[in-house]
């Protein structure tokens, strides 16, 4: 006889009768279509074929496979009623019948499906039976003892039929019920006969506060016991024991602890005996019933609506909560499958990371490892990895990193700068700027010079009133306080974002937007981002306990720390108090700026801030750019964007954007600029993670291992995870072709890179 493994039988002829059986399930009339069989047999024998034979007989479609792997990708594809797998050897040519059945019941298919075991016949009544034990604990859930009669393989088939697969055509049913229980707008609760409640519906959850994990397997008389209904109780005691139904108002008391009248209607369900098996309440809100009443609608069917009856009038509303009223009033009348997808957006809007693209999803198994890494590290506060190192003990001390204190030198104007770094800070209005070519002649000190010169080009001193020498002291005072140790947050990188800061402000739109005050604290901020950066991240001083993370309580820790240094700094110092001639209540608006773009250079609210950004500020730009109008309607058009863009929230997001942008320019600067910056970094996330080992703390960032470190494929990481998508939409809002070109080209070389070799920091 010819093969047929791994192969379908469409059943041809006049034995193909696919027959479809009408089947009563309580008042619901149910079509039960042909059985589908999947024979898994590793080797074609007698058995084999009495199953696809009476198979074929039946009119079952029928499907049989040589594999494991064949078995799973054919049940997955086509969902059989019943799976056939061949048990009588533990393993046979490569087919393991235990994982094979624990592979099926894992998918979610297999809900309903039947998997039968064909298991050796017994030689005698002497010889004890293996234990089917393993068998049932792998998903079988019926086994066949090996008989290759064609009538006992029809007679074992029709009997799934009729039985183990018409009970899960049944069952199906019933979830479908339960489906459309969780979708009615009335609160549902089923006990069994001693008031145990088995089920709950979403619409009772919220009408009483508790969640089905809290109240299944309680008594429901006893949890919503109250004098009020005594009389009710005896009431319905009494309806039932004549198997009648009860309706009338019936008191509950809310998990809150509040007692509210419900309209309730109670239906004995009987069992087999005709003794009552189940109890259905199903309740609603007497609000809700008054209204009905009014608007005529107690016989049609019931708009949606909220289930919690208010006892007060809420006068103050977040503006998150006026959204979800929004989203309830929006419910009331919409289609299922519209009220069913808000359903879902206030569940969403209940989490606490509404703008993080991975707080409602798992990076799966597939996706890149370097960017689960980066997403770790530069994204959450705390870390659990597992340690590193043989000795995991913590040291009892805890390291201390101390303020690098740059030796202080005689007040400069900015007359008084030499010519030779007046020369490279002359091209300071150019992208190809050299930070690293003026931290080499300035002896690292570039954030004063720098500062002198884009404050002086932006009028600073005149804004806020005071001297330039009163600027330098302060310039010189935060830049003696960034570590120049560290590798990478230092004084140069605090130079390299204030020169991006002022770039973006030279930006025509910025000009149309942002007022002088915008452009100083955008500035200042600039200059302080990172002071006193002790050349770690955020986890790592969580993870170590470090006094900055008890202080902010593990919030922004470096953020926090970076704006409260900045004003800690400049207060101390009357001579350098560059707020000192401002107004209280200029004051008071630049502090709150410069804090509040300091705290978005978090990468914690990357995606928070971004999305704000594009919703409010790229997508109007896009919008009027798509748009075919004729010049004087663009125009108008125009004019009424500049405006809502140049409103205060406007400018908030506007200048958060900015200070990220600058913060993270690197991948955009020059080739020669961006290979610096990204050297500096590794070696600066190498020693973080050196010390980690060291000490037996968690690893944050597992890619900045001396050992495996891949600096083309880190930058690509990045890049692909937080640049692009940011600079896109930064370049619509202040058109920056050059800066995307760059990108393209960094982009490509460390493609090139990635693909030629691994780039390792060698030990120091």
């Amino acid at each position: 006889m010819a093969s047929r493994l791994d192969k379908s039988a469409s059943v041809n002829g006049d034995s193909e009768r696919n027959v479809e059986r009408d089947v009563r399930f309580g008042p619901m009339l149910l079509n039960q279509k042909a059985m589908s069989v999947l024979l898994v047999f590793a080797k074609e024998d007698g058995q084999s074929d009495g199953f696809w034979w009476a198979a074929e007989k039946l009119g079952y479609r029928c499907t049989i496979a040589s594999t494991s792997e064949n078995a799973l990708e054919t049940f997955l594809k086509y969902h059989y009623d019943v799976v056939i797998v061949d048990a009588r050897m533990s393993v046979h040519n490569g087919l393991d019948a235990e994982a094979l059945c624990r592979s099926i019941k894992a998918t979610k298919s297999s809900e309903f499906t039947v998997i039968m075991a064909v298991t050796k016949r017994c030689p005698n009544e002497h010889t004890e039976e293996p234990s089917i034990v393993p068998l049932l604990k792998a998903g079988v859930t019926r086994r066949f003892e090996e008989n290759w009669c064609l009538s006992a393989c029809i007679n074992e088939l029709q009997s799934l039929e009729f039985g183990e697969v018409r009970s899960a055509l049944k069952l199906q049913t019933t979830h479908a019920l339960i489906v459309a229980l969780e979708n009615v707008n009335e609160a549902v609760e089923i006990t069994n006969s001693d008031h145990e409640i088995q089920f709950v519906n979403h619409a009772y959850e919220r009408l009483c506060g508790y969640s089905s994990d809290d109240i299944l397997g309680k008594d429901s008389l006893e949890l919503f016991r109250c004098d009020k209904n005594r009389e009710a109780i005896e009431t319905i005691s009494g309806h039932m024991k004549k198997g009648k139904h009860w309706e009338g108002t019936y008191y509950t008391r809310r998990k809150s602890g509040d007692t509210l009248p419900f309209h309730c209607k109670v239906t004995p369900i009987l069992g087999p005996t005709g003794s009552i098996s189940h109890y259905v309440s199903v309740k609603s809100s007497s609000t809700d019933i008054y209204n009905q009443m009014v608007n005529g609608n107690m016989m049609s069917f019931p708009r949606r609506r909220e289930s919690v009856v208010r006892t007060h009038s809420m006068t103050i509303e977040a503006p998150i909560t006026k959204v979800i009223n929004i989203i309830n009033a929006a419910q009331e009348n919409s289609p299922l499958t519209v009220a069913q997808a808000l359903d879902k957006v206030l569940e969403i809007l209940q989490t606490s990371e509404l703008y993080s693209p991975f707080q409602h999803q798992e990076m799966g198994a597939n996706d890149d490892p370097m960017a689960s890494d980066l997403v770790e590290g530069l994204m959450t506060q705390n870390v659990k990895r597992k340690l590193s190192g043989h000795d995991i003990q913590r040291q009892a001390h805890q390291v201390s990193h101390g303020y690098q204190h740059i030796p202080s030198t005689p007040t400069c104007s900015l007359a008084q700068i030499p010519e030779n770094i007046m020369s490279v800070l002359n091209t300071d209005t150019s992208w190809d700027f050299d930070i690293i070519q003026l931290e080499k002649i300035t002896n690292k000190r570039p954030l004063l010079h720098l500062g002198l010169t884009i404050f002086a080009r932006f009028g600073v001193c005149e804004f806020l009133n005071i001297s330039e020498t009163c600027l330098v002291n302060w310039l010189q005072m935060i830049e003696s306080n960034y570590h120049a140790k560290n590798h990478y947050h230092n004084s140069t990188h605090a130079a390299d974002v204030l020169h991006a800061t002022a770039y973006f402000l030279d930006k025509e739109r910025s000009k149309e937007i942002l007022d002088q005050l915008d452009q100083v604290s955008s500035l200042i901020a600039a200059v302080v981002h990172d002071v006193d950066h002790p050349a770690r991240t955020n986890a790592f001083l969580i993870n170590e306990k470090h006094h900055l993370a008890i202080l902010y309580n593990d919030q922004a820790v470096l953020e926090n720390h970076h704006a409260s240094m900045c004003f800690r700094l400049t207060h101390k110092d009357p001579t350098a108090d560059i707020f000192k001639n401002l107004r209280s209540d200029e004051y008071k608006t630049m502090r709150q700026s410069i804090i509040d773009q300091v705290l978005a250079t978090d990468m914690k609210q990357h995606f928070e801030h971004l999305s704000k950004f594009t919703t409010s500020i790229t997508k109007h730009l896009q919008k009027l750019e798509g748009d075919s109008v004729d010049i004087e309607s663009h125009d108008a058009d125009m004019n009424t964007i500049l405006s809502d863009l140049a409103l205060h929230e406007n400018r908030v997001l506007i200048k958060r954007m900015m200070i990220k942008c600058a913060d993270v320019s690197n991948p955009l600067r020059p080739l020669a600029l961006c290979k610096q910056w990204a050297y500096r970094i590794a070696e600066e996330y190498c020693q973080q993670t050196d010390e980690e080992k060291s000490r037996g703390l968690p690893v944050v960032m597992a890619q900045f291992d001396r050992k495996t470190l891949n600096i083309p494929k880190c930058q690509l990481a990045f890049i692909n995870l937080f640049i692009t998508t940011m600079f896109d939409a930064w370049d619509v809002y202040c058109d920056i072709p050059e800066l995307m070109h760059h990108l393209q080209l960094n982009y490509d070389y460390w493609k090139e890179q990635e693909q030629a070799s691994t780039h390792t920091i060698a030990n120091s």
